[in-house]
């Protein structure tokens, strides 16, 4: 990109030209360091702090951005404003003297509502399937060369980044509805995949305040803008009615304005039929497996179309999607001692898409035996969602469970790895295994894994960095095991 389009990008908000450093505290998560990217794209002195490197951080300071590690009061001295996470406490040095120095503090989807202002902004809301499905968005705008602006809340694979500022006027963005933040956003179009009970704490308990929370996201849209939500959600289905702005449904039921049709799923790869109401038949092979991404891809397919892509483009670019990090990720093969074995890595933590995972690793490899390492994320979560989790982590072949990932919450009694552990048993199909570290999990598997089975790492806490180390470094478990 030219300078003399940085500058007409950098003209898009006039007055934010009075902003010179921007600092995110929390710069390493996905989301905050997307905006971030962005902002360094256009021009911004962008600066942050995270308790440790990674490699969102690594390409943030190629980038320009200056990192700290650690968090202290002067790193914010001289900003023009202060983004924060929702991770950060209110006892951060860096907030505290942001509060003291009258610095602005922004939260993260408020800086995005001001990449969004005056862009055409998509946005991409719901329980499960955000990060796919605004991965898919974009990927069909870049093949149709509408060159868009996309943060995502995970690595885009094609893209080797989660954040990439383009020059048109599209912005494609997930919304996150954890700290119902993403009532800041006014996009033009809003997706909603669906809408179950998570981040029950920000809404006092009450799934009812939740989904309200959805309609007025939903009526963030001006009145000539566009819903495209899962008609297959019952809840959503429910709130139709509700929904005061021009409407678009998509899903498998028969009443759908896009229709998934005739889905089959082999190995990694699917294909099915969509049926437009509005426009022609497509026949789809989506480069991803799970029936949940087919209807994934419908949401895409029904955005694209209704703002007149190409059905050339749309086929082109859900045939080669190279897929999102951590969302059912394959690292191919590895050797156990006992004869190789598959790895996939999902990030999958709510016991909707741990299902969902489940299901699309049977429907691809109905042969092999499902060996899970599994984390839960957050004790208020596994405590809310306690028997469902118990349920669906019951339907693998062999369960190796972890201690919860508390993301900075304290334990909570009786919703812990271990009580999930002797839920489990209880129900006399498994016998799960407990191990408190993914350091341990490699001895383990080196006991448990054999030829031809399909090992499966699901979390969203750091159960992920064990898949990194078996796939990318391309050790075996034994020299795992044996500390090689």
């Amino acid at each position: 990109m030219t300078k003399v389009e940085l500058a007409k990008l950098r003209t898009v908000i006039p007055e934010m030209r009075r902003v010179r450093r921007i600092h995110f505290i929390g710069i390493g998560g996905a989301g905050m360091g997307g905006i971030a990217e962005v902002l360094a794209n256009e021009g911004y002195q962008v600066t942050g702090s995270d308790l440790a490197r990674n490699a969102v951080t690594e390409r943030l300071a190629g980038l320009g951005a200056h990192i700290f590690v650690g968090h202290s009061a002067e790193h914010v001295a001289g900003a023009s404003v202060v983004v924060v996470s929702t991770a950060i406490k209110q006892d951060n040095p860096e907030l505290l003297a942001a509060r003291e120095l009258r610095i602005p503090i922004v939260r993260r989807a408020e800086m995005l509502a001001e990449l969004m202002r005056f862009r055409h902004g998509i946005a991409i809301a719901g329980t499960h399937g955000k990060t796919t499905t605004t991965s898919l968005v974009a990927s069909i705008y870049a093949e149709a060369d509408r060159d868009p602006t996309f943060v995502i809340g995970g690595l885009l694979n094609s893209a080797g980044t989660n954040a990439r500022l383009g020059s048109s006027r599209y912005l494609i963005a997930e919304a996150d509805e954890s700290d119902a933040s993403f009532l800041h956003l006014q996009p033009m179009v809003s997706i909603v995949t669906n809408i179950e009970a998570d981040h029950m704490d920000t809404y006092g308990g009450d799934f009812a305040k939740l989904k309200a929370t959805f309609i007025e996201f939903l009526h963030n849209l001006p009145f000539y803008g566009l819903a495209v939500v899962c008609i297959d959600d019952p809840v959503i289905r429910g709130l139709l009615p509700e929904i005061a702005r021009p409407t678009l449904t998509y899903g498998l039921s028969d009443d759908a304005d896009v229709q998934v049709l005739d889905f089959v799923q082999t190995t990694n790869h699917s294909c099915f039929r969509v049926r437009r109401k509005e426009a022609g038949e497509l026949q789809v092979t989506l480069n991803l497996p799970g029936i949940h991404n087919a209807l994934n891809a419908a949401a895409a397919i029904a955005v694209a179309t209704e703002d007149g892509v190409s059905d050339e483009a749309i086929i082109r670019a859900l045939a080669k999607f190279e897929g999102v990090g951590r969302r059912f990720q394959q690292y191919g093969e590895f050797e156990t001692g006992r004869g190789k074995a598959m790895l996939v890595d999902d990030y999958g933590h709510h016991p909707s898409e741990v299902k969902v995972t489940i299901n699309a690793a049977r429907a691809g490899w109905p042969e092999k035996r499902l060996v899970m390492v599994f984390q839960p994320h957050r004790y208020t979560r596994t405590r809310d969602l306690y028997e469902d989790f118990a349920d669906v982590l019951s339907k693998v072949d062999v369960l190796v469970m972890l201690e919860v990932y508390a993301a900075g919450e304290e334990p909570i009694p009786g919703a812990d790895g271990r009580a999930l552990c002797r839920s489990i048993r209880s129900r006399g199909n498994l016998e799960p295994i407990f191990v408190a570290t993914p350091d341990d999990v490699p001895a383990v598997l080196a006991d448990l894994v054999g030829e031809g089975d399909l090992v499966l790492t699901q979390g969203a806490g750091n159960v992920g960095a064990l898949a990194r180390r078996l796939g990318e470094m391309k050790l075996s478990i034994e020299s795992m095991k044996s500390g090689a």
